[in-house]
């Protein structure tokens, strides 16, 4: 065929790094690029394309008459996109009949729910024409989740989300992965076919896969059905992929609400190994997460989360555990300590490598001891292994963010009373004044406790100037941190929930100015005398 080439270059699922070397340099090389958009102009796969570009090239960009749309033309919305492609082609082929090469780039791959096609069939049997392929979409998500999607005999289907929720609900019955597309302006039917079909628990929302800080990854029923754009797809993994036995293919391995008695015969030998070398490898780890988020997260406790079949706590913590398909998550309330270590260990006696986890470190009024209290308590986990990974404190972290009030000798304390009575903790508080420490108080208040914060600051000020330096700490790490500097004196309980740590300064802390006079409050290393 004489004239230029149409090159079909898929461009990947948004990360320019994630363009093949062939589209790079086909991009560079071409005479003309072109590109589809909306009618507001925008085009995502230009953004993509735009690091490969070079001056001075023809650019065609293809704008869609219509979307989603309500159009007054004679032949209505088909009969608009129609005449759309038709006078689209003939853009393309003017210049390939005038020798210059086209490239149209396309996000994804070229032939898999792309624009491109519709180019291809009408041009590819009068000029050459190349195909480029992509990273889909699906295999970013994939990615994005850390998610084996097919192993073994599984089979995948890709299901369009606009086939309506019958017909979603009746192919997501039947066994193996799942990838379901175009799902922006349908998530609620995608929604309620996962649900109707039993796998709304194993089922993924990904939203800009490769997209940096803009890409989201989150539980398909935890998604607003309202904000779901279009570059965003949902994934469910294989039997095998998801290391679940051949007889509950079609079956997720749910979140449990609360360790129930039975949660011993939750898991089957079968789903974990089973028999004497599957006992030898089930371990527990107690595992710190840190105060909050991911920066706050060591190496070690991020490979040990990593490595873990089963993940075992307090329903907020193991929120903060990313989802992985393949680990097994058991969430419960903070008023079954006892439980959920028993729980766990009997998880490992069933060769369940199970992670434990716990807010700061494991072992300051953590599951630590919980669970090394119970191992040592019934000679059936005598062969347990168990090991403790430490976290960054809350007292370590509201310390740092206010100076270094913690910079000398210090005393941890809980002002719960639910496990320890008032009066070992007035005690306590009371010998921790007259030592001269300065003071992290933990679990200063909540709805319910709010008299114990107002005593203990009452029996503080009759040891303390009013004037020692108080830090108070909430939600450190969070989006809703905030850390204030006040003093005994002026110390109001009522500013303080469970989510706060209260630091109460020594007799030598003070309180020092940065240069932008923002206050540090600091405890120097020598004491007097």
């Amino acid at each position: 065929m004489s004239g230029g080439t149409l090159y079909g270059v898929g461009l990947g699922p948004g990360d320019p790094e994630l363009v093949t070397v062939k589209a790079a340099r086909l991009i560079g090389a071409a005479d003309v690029v072109a590109y589809h958009s909306a009618r507001h102009g925008r085009s995502i796969a230009r953004s993509i394309a735009e690091p490969y570009l070079r001056g001075g090239q023809i650019e065609e960009q293809l704008v869609y008459p219509v979307t989603t749309e309500a159009t007054d033309h004679p032949g209505g919305y088909e009969g608009a996109i129609e005449e759309f492609y038709t006078a689209a082609a003939a853009r393309l082929m003017a210049h390939l009949a005038a020798g210059r090469d086209v490239v149209l780039l396309a996000e994804g791959d070229p032939l898999f729910y792309s624009s491109y096609m519709h180019m291809h069939k009408r041009i590819s049997g009068r000029f050459a024409t190349e195909i480029v392929p992509g990273v889909t979409s699906v295999s970013a998500a994939s990615a994005a989740l850390a998610m084996p999607l097919v192993e073994g005999d599984d089979v995948l289907s890709v299901l369009p989300g606009t086939l309506g929720r019958a017909e979603l609900t009746e192919r997501l019955r039947a066994p193996g992965a799942a990838a379901v597309m175009k799902i922006s302006r349908s998530y609620g039917d995608v929604r309620a076919a996962l649900k109707d079909s039993g796998r709304l628990e194993q089922a993924y929302y990904v939203e800009r896969a490769s997209g940096g800080q803009r890409q989201v990854t989150e539980r398909a029923g935890d998604v607003d059905p309202s904000a779901v754009p279009y570059m965003s797809l949902v994934l469910l993994a294989g039997a095998e992929a998801a290391g679940e036995p051949a007889s509950s293919a079609s079956v997720s391995a749910s979140v449990s609400a609360s360790v129930p008695a039975s949660a011993s015969a939750s898991v089957s030998e079968g789903s974990g190994g089973g028999g004497a070398d599957a006992a030898a490898a089930g371990r527990v780890d107690v595992v710190g997460l840190g105060p909050a988020g991911r920066d706050w997260l060591t190496p070690q406790a991020a490979a040990v989360l990593a490595a873990a079949d089963d993940i075992v706590g307090y329903v907020t913590y193991v929120d903060r555990v990313p989802p992985n398909p393949r680990q097994r998550r058991h969430a419960s309330d903070n008023q079954v300590e006892a439980q959920r270590a028993e729980f766990a260990l009997d998880l490992a006696l069933r060769g369940r490598r199970v992670a434990v986890v716990s807010s700061g470190d494991p072992g300051v009024f953590a599951m630590a001891s919980v669970v090394l209290e119970a191992a040592a308590g019934d000679a059936r986990f005598a062969g347990v292994p168990v090991s403790v990974v430490p976290g960054v404190t809350a007292a370590q972290a509201v310390a740092s963010l206010a100076g270094a009030p913690l910079g000398h000798d210090y005393v941890m304390l809980s002002l719960s009373d639910r496990l320890k009575p008032w009066d070992v903790i007035a005690r306590r508080l009371t010998a921790a004044a007259d030592g001269d420490f300065a003071i992290a108080i933990y679990n200063p208040a909540s709805q319910s406790r709010r008299q114990q914060l107002a005593d203990a600051r009452a029996l503080l000020l009759a040891r303390r100037d009013a004037g020692t330096p108080v830090v108070i700490g909430r939600a450190v790490g969070t989006a809703e941190q905030w850390v204030t500097v006040t003093t005994l004196g002026e110390f109001d309980p009522a500013d303080v929930d469970m989510r706060c740590l209260v630091i109460v300064g020594s007799s030598q802390s003070r309180v020092v100015r940065d240069g932008d006079g923002t206050a540090r409050v600091i405890t120097p290393r020598r004491y007097p005398g």
